[in-house]
């Protein structure tokens, strides 16, 4: 069976060197072209398309794929199977959804239709949700709202950052694909139920100025987004007119005007928030390193009663 796979991020490529070691044949790898990244701002290859090159994959990067008829005409040659989708970055017109025997198949990290979009992670530990997990997903041209072929659950733990539930459902994903290819490999067709009408949610796009703390807010809605945000793009308050990215805290009984330090030890920094507070365990100044609270106190003096400037009206 003919695979082609279209994917860009270290959660795509988990799923490619899957489909691989399962012995599909994969003629050919979409990826995003090259970035620049890091202070040189050299060029970048993507995860999917380095993985690629380490397993020997033809790989293609255009820029987009609308009016592409350079790369419509390549994918029709192919001849695929079926098309595998996780998180490429590029819309797919309707063309290139029929082009594959079978369509495209998406990896969407969410059990649809709650957290279409794309930040499904993150937004599921914002929100508190007590589960997530992974869809397979024949695509259409709407925004994930095509039929569920199979879903894969994942509880969330009252401590789990983003980058904790990004890999496991990485890996959650890349074995979800691959029974799915094997089944239809199988039976020449795979049944897809429509998504329901009702529950429908969207994981809108993470932004730097949404991750800044308001203090006013309850500790456990500070917590969990604290949680969403870690790696990215990271819960941050103002110290001392900084920004000071938080990494890592938990919810405590105690109260204070919100934004106060109550208290300052090797186990953390409590901070006050609208209700409750939150002990701070892991933290970055602003041209540091991240680090523990501990670590942070030896060089860094944070007073009790000390207030951080970002409280809010």
């Amino acid at each position: 069976m003919n695979v082609i796979f279209a994917g860009t991020p270290d959660f795509a490529a988990a799923a490619l060197r899957a489909v691989a070691q399962a012995g599909f044949n994969i003629p050919l790898v979409l990826t995003q072209p090259d970035r620049p990244k890091g202070r040189g701002m050299q060029l970048q290859a993507s995860p999917v398309k380095q993985t690629a090159l380490e397993l020997g994959l033809r790989v293609a990067q255009p820029e987009k794929l609308r009016n592409n008829t350079e790369a419509l005409n390549l994918l029709k040659s192919l001849e695929a199977d079926v098309m595998v989708v996780a998180a490429y970055g590029l819309i797919l017109p309707q063309e290139v959804l029929d082009t594959p025997k079978h369509g495209c198949l998406n990896i969407h990290a969410s059990l649809l239709p709650r957290w279409r979009g794309a930040a499904p992670i993150q937004r599921a530990i914002e929100a508190g949700d007590a589960e997530t997990g992974v869809c397979i997903m024949q695509m259409d041209a709407g925004l994930d709202t095509g039929a569920v072929i199979s879903e894969h659950r994942y509880a969330i733990s009252p401590t789990d950052t983003a980058n904790e539930v990004h890999d496991a459902l990485m890996h959650l994903g890349a074995q979800a694909i691959v029974a799915d290819l094997q089944n239809l490999q199988c039976s020449g067709s795979l049944k897809a139920v429509p998504q329901p009408e009702h529950g429908i949610t969207y994981a809108a796009k993470l932004n730097k100025e949404e991750a800044r703390i308001d203090w006013t807010q309850d500790a456990c809605t500070i917590d969990r987004k604290i949680r969403a945000f870690n790696p990215v793009p990271a819960a941050w308050t103002l110290w001392q007119g900084q920004p000071l990215k938080l990494w890592r805290a938990h919810c405590v009984k105690q109260q204070g005007q919100a934004g106060t330090v109550l208290s300052v030890s090797s186990a953390g920094i409590t901070v006050a928030c609208g209700q409750d507070a939150v002990c701070i365990t892991e933290l970055q100044a602003a041209g540091s390193k991240r680090m523990t609270a501990a670590a942070f106190l030896s060089g860094k003096n944070i007073k009790e009663g000390e207030s951080f400037n970002e409280v809010r009206p």
